[in-house]
């Protein structure tokens, strides 16, 4: 596999693109509306992303929380106007925008019988970089994301917990020559994951908000966005229903008029985060 990226590694060079940016805002939204069939999921949005913050999305099923990030990307037909560090999104090459922007989808149709390290290995290609530093990056994220001992298990025989971790680890080796200029965007990354990987895995975003990265998840567990979140932008019907720190968007009055069932809110007992507790 190291061989394969190395041909395609090469071709690289000659397109070493790379942006300098320092503002706060990283991304800008403006007027994003998004129609699929005869329906409306997201309506006249206006949104800014910053560097150094990890923003969760909120809100019930079907409510525009995946189509954003869709949009955002372009994976998705929008009407409104996206800039990423200062410039139009439209203006990006290709080339550019995958060194800055990951995206870890809710799940992947990958089916070839790579092994699990050779997926993480497909992060590499665009980057710089001799095949010894690429295995060297590839080994650190593998260990960041608690997947080092499945780095020769065949992709397809491991379960699902395993393969969103191991999909984590291939996008971050693809942010790795992004520097300060990076865009981080997850679509329920907790999702099939068990209760300590949630953690780490949140825990790891945290860590890379914290050194500078813009970083979005969509989530569903409301405790755990108020566990590591900076921001939490609650989605509702299409619309932004709120949109500030967890302590003043996790009220009862808010989730009641959102999700539509009777909450009460304590705080942690060592952390003070707010904790949702259905009634």
């Amino acid at each position: 596999m190291l061989s394969l990226l190395s041909s395609k590694l090469s071709l690289s060079n000659t397109a070493q693109e790379s942006i300098e940016y320092s503002g706060i805002k990283t991304v800008e939204i403006r007027h994003l509306s998004v129609i699929l069939g005869d329906k409306k999921i997201l309506d006249d949005i206006d949104l800014t992303l910053n560097r150094g913050e990890f923003t969760v999305l909120l809100g019930p099923n079907g409510t525009g929380k995946s189509t954003l990030l869709k949009a955002l990307t372009g994976e998705l037909n929008a009407k409104g106007e996206f800039s990423l560090f200062g410039q139009n999104r439209d203006s990006w090459p290709a080339s550019l925008l995958a060194k800055h922007v990951g995206v870890l989808p809710q799940s992947s149709s990958l089916s070839f019988n790579f092994m699990a390290k050779e997926v993480i290995e497909l992060g590499g290609i665009g980057l710089t970089m001799s095949n010894h530093q690429l295995n060297g990056v590839v080994t650190k994220n593998m260990r960041a994301t608690d997947v080092e001992h499945l780095g020769f298990r065949s992709y397809p025989t491991l379960s699902g917990g395993e393969k969103q971790r191991v999909h984590l680890a291939r996008v971050l080796t693809q942010l790795e020559q992004s520097g300060k200029n990076k865009i981080l965007l997850l679509d329920e990354p907790t999702s099939a994951l068990d209760i300590h990987h949630q953690h780490t895995t949140l825990a790891l975003a945290r860590i890379l908000a914290n050194q500078g990265a813009t970083v979005v998840a969509v989530l569903h567990d409301l405790n755990l966005a108020s566990q590591y979140a900076d921001r939490i932008v609650m989605l509702n019907q299409g619309k932004i229903e709120a949109d500030d720190i967890p302590a003043k968007v996790l009220k009862p009055e808010i989730i009641e008029a959102v999700y539509h069932h009777k909450v009460d809110i304590i705080a942690h007992p060592t952390y003070g985060h707010p904790v949702v507790i259905a009634c």
